[in-house]
């Protein structure tokens, strides 16, 4: 794997890695704490309407992505915030809309597509320069939203009864964490695709959950696991000419299934 630095696509992916892991560290850890896993996915699978949108109309797909999660976002947030409604369900039916308008923007439009495969399954080996800043910008939008409204999450987070008598913005701060997931969600579609988005934005929050129970520290440790999955993946895919998304998300399955597997022994070891 050394020698692969010598390459600017290399270190490209490497960087991208960084990049991604921070967001997914931080908002990773933000969806695991809210139990709302199933939501980001339908963000994720939604985001696929604005890589049609991009493709169709000739711009980056990815501002294309963002722009489309963001309002996919918000749409959930608000019907996962509405009790009449039968939230599993309007969520399932959003995901399947977003999903469904960009197969038929991507097959209206004229032309071999030959990267569109890498939108659903990731190609951090072919980010472009030009995408890395584009994830560099999320990043710090991303930290300086955390860093000013972090009381806020943790607050519904953790006891959304107390956030409510306190008469904090519940639902505002609600979908305000919906747009961050957003974000997070075009950013890691680069590196695993929109299929699997879901599994690299939960799986590192999840298993530092297993070791830290601090908010700060968990979102922490999940961008350090994050990174550390993604280069461990993204070396063993290089060696092997795996696909680097689906060979990132099984390192990252293996590591959570052992610590299930010795999660006793970390009980013993936390106390």
């Amino acid at each position: 794997m050394i020698e692969a630095l010598q390459y600017e696509f290399f270190r490209n992916a490497l960087i991208a890695g960084f990049l991604v892991s921070i967001a997914g560290g931080i908002i990773g850890s933000l969806v695991v704490v809210n139990r709302i896993v199933f939501v980001a996915g339908g963000i994720a699978h939604a985001a696929y309407g604005g890589v049609g949108m991009g493709f169709f109309f000739g711009f980056n797909p990815v501002l294309g992505a963002l722009g489309f999660s963001i309002f996919s976002a918000l749409l959930m947030g608000a019907v996962q915030r509405n009790k009449n409604l039968r939230r599993d369900t309007a969520i399932g039916m959003l995901w399947a809309i977003g999903m469904a308008i960009g197969v038929i923007l991507t097959d209206l439009t004229p032309g071999y597509k030959a990267e569109l495969e890498s939108y659903l399954f990731g190609s951090i080996l072919a980010v472009p320069t030009t995408n890395l800043w584009i994830m560099l910008a999320i990043d710090l939008v991303i930290l300086v939203l955390i860093y000013l409204f972090y009381k806020e999450f943790l607050a519904i987070s953790f006891d959304e009864t107390f956030a409510i008598v306190r008469n904090l913005p519940v639902n505002q701060i609600y979908l305000l964490l919906m747009g961050i997931i957003a974000l997070a969600v075009a950013m890691m579609m680069q590196v695993v695709g929109l299929i699997l988005v879901i599994a690299l934005l939960a799986m590192p929050a999840a298993l530092s959950a297993q070791f830290v129970k601090d908010l700060k520290a968990m979102m922490a440790l999940g961008t350090v696991l994050s990174f550390l999955f993604i280069t461990v993946g993204l070396g063993i895919s290089y060696t092997f000419n795996l696909t680097s998304g689906a060979t990132i998300i099984l390192v990252s399955a293996i590591a959570y299934l052992i610590t299930l597997i010795f999660k006793p022994a970390i009980k013993f070891l936390k106390s």
